[in-house]
């Protein structure tokens, strides 16, 4: 593994990368998941010394004053280490994509025509706070036949730097050319901003992080990027709903966890039953820590025990990404309401429609503009290990090349290949 100091620059780590590409491309299956099965053990071996050093960036963090959704991305446990070590392992018992046959035919002249995936080269992962990307994105690559360079925030410097070493240095001890596994550290923006224009060497960008990042990213990139942007996520509550289990579904997807892009930001209720949802789910989410701020009409609805618990919603509240313990509710009078709500508010991530009725179902499929829509389920399922795909980088909101969650095909092109017998054009 490489990193940046005062005489190695971005562009050398990148041009190493681009060497390494080269020849992962060519690399069997069975040598990648073996470099894979000794990066899963090399984490549960080497547990220690990561918490070691994610302690030292969970108390800086915390002298910092980083909220508590940033900390709790940013804290490895011994469960988080395996956990992370057994998706490593879940993404190497994955079907290789590189040289699969997506399309064949033979044309009229006897050309055989094969369509087949291949690995897109060097991948640059930018990402914030979150040190299992560092793994995840490692794995996802590796198995894509697809060098990795890595930038990671300085929130999760030490977390980073050890985790890239032990993959690193797994991943060469199992036949992989130096150079696959690639982080770069210690630079600021300048640094950001030379990794993002090596056109011709890094050949796509993925960043994973908050707002911030994706402008810094779009106002220099000449690189190819596909933003894994944030999640502004909505649950809708219908008018036939089975209100029990859209109170727990509610309850998940702002609760379970908070500071994830998958998280709701927003709960719609259907006006024919917010006199009877409303005032529980209500509670229950403010018994749960949960913030509220809301409409006027779930004011008036939500009951004089809660009046004084509840904030008033401000049209920058429906825009926003909290990833805290904070919720914006509304009441809306039909499912189009919902849907013009939330293609106006949402980030294009995952939103969620609870209902009995097949057709307001429909209608929020076909017309909310997300790259993951839900029916009778929780927006907290928008994650590549939960979508079979063992891990992902990050959840793409644009509509080219990816979009949704990013996994191994989402990491790989394609190529024509054209077998012939002594074929000339005429």
């Amino acid at each position: 593994m490489a990193t940046t100091a005062a005489s190695v620059t971005v562009t050398d780590l990148c041009l190493a990368a681009r060497a390494a590409s080269r020849e992962l491309a060519g690399v069997p299956t069975s040598v990648k998941d073996a470099a894979l099965e000794a990066i899963a053990g090399a984490l549960v071996a080497r547990t220690p010394e990561i918490l070691e050093a994610n302690a030292r960036d969970m108390e800086a963090g915390r002298d910092g004053g980083l909220s508590a959704a940033l900390l709790d991305r940013l804290e490895l446990t011994g469960a988080r280490v395996a956990a992370i070590a057994a998706q490593v392992r879940d993404i190497a018992a994955l079907t290789d994509p590189v040289g699969e046959v997506i399309e064949g035919r033979r044309l009229p002249n006897g050309l055989d025509v094969r369509k087949v995936r291949v690995p897109l080269g060097v991948v640059a992962v930018v990402y914030e706070a979150r040190p299992n990307v560092t793994i995840d994105a490692t794995a996802l690559c590796l198995k894509s036949g697809n060098a990795i360079v890595l930038r990671g925030s300085s929130s999760a410097a030490h977390s980073n730097a050890v985790l890239a070493a032990v993959a690193a240095e797994a991943a060469e001890g199992a036949g992989l050319p130096a150079g696959s596994v690639t982080l770069v550290a210690g630079g600021g923006r300048e640094e950001l901003a030379e990794l993002a224009t090596q056109e011709g060497v890094v050949d796509l960008i993925v960043p994973r992080g908050g707002e911030g990042l994706k402008a810094a990213l779009k106002g220099v990139a000449t690189v190819p990027v596909i933003y894994a942007a944030s999640g502004n996520c909505h649950v809708y509550v219908d008018a036939s709903a089975d209100l029990e289990a859209a109170r727990r579904i509610v309850l998940n997807a702002k609760t379970q966890r908070p500071g994830v892009c998958n998280a709701a930001e927003t709960l719609l209720v259907h006006a024919d039953a917010a006199s009877a949802f409303l005032p529980g789910a209500l509670a229950a989410l403010r018994d749960a820590g949960v913030e509220l701020r809301v409409d006027g009409r779930t004011r008036a609805l939500a009951g004089d025990h809660l009046a004084g618990a509840l904030l008033d919603a401000t049209d920058e509240d429906w825009d926003t990404e909290y990833l805290a313990l904070v919720l914006a509710v509304g009441v809306v009078d039909s499912v189009e309401e919902a849907i013009a709500h939330v293609n106006a508010h949402g980030s294009g991530h995952s939103e969620a429609i609870l209902t009995q009725d097949v057709a307001a179902a429909r209608a929020f499929e076909r017309r909310v503009d997300a790259a993951c829509v839900y029916v009778n389920a929780s927006t907290r399922f928008t994650d590549g290990g939960e979508f079979g795909l063992g891990a992902e980088i990050g959840n793409s909101t644009q509509k080219l090349h990816a979009r949704g969650p990013i996994g191994l095909r989402e990491l790989c092109s394609t190529k024509y290949v054209v077998q012939g017998d002594g074929h000339s054009r005429p």
